[in-house]
């Protein structure tokens, strides 16, 4: 089984930077991919950004390029999220998922592991 703990959110003014972190326990993922989505009240949740474990190709969210970044510490199975520049439209529940796959996926379906989420506030 597999395990996703995420942690880092909280409120932010307008303009600020927070990091996300995911830490991973369970069976290896180390040739998998894990991934940022997000989720606000009545919208469908959607991929933010996802990172190749193996060799740390990521991809964004065209939404989100150039604000935030995504990384990876295998040594420490944990998946980080870099959001900067934040505004309230980003206000939401962002959720950190994994799957097995070697390709970067960036789908809901795609992924079997999911985290509980952490809450992100960004007040105007």
């Amino acid at each position: 089984q597999v395990q996703l703990v995420e942690s880092g959110g909280g409120l932010v003014q307008a303009g600020g930077s927070l990091r996300l972190s995911c830490v991973a326990s369970g069976r290896d993922f180390s040739s998998g991919t894990m991934a940022w989505f997000r989720q606000a009240p009545g919208e469908e949740r959607e991929f933010v950004a996802a990172i190749r474990r193996g060799d740390g190709m990521s991809r964004n969210a065209d939404s989100v390029k150039g604000r935030f970044t995504i990384s990876r510490d295998n040594a420490k199975n944990t998946v980080y999220l870099q959001m900067n520049s934040l505004n309230p439209e980003y206000t939401a529940v962002y959720f950190c998922a994994a799957n097995t796959n070697v390709f970067i996926l960036t789908t809901v379906p795609l992924f079997d592991y999911w985290g509980q989420g952490t809450q992100v506030t960004v007040s105007s």
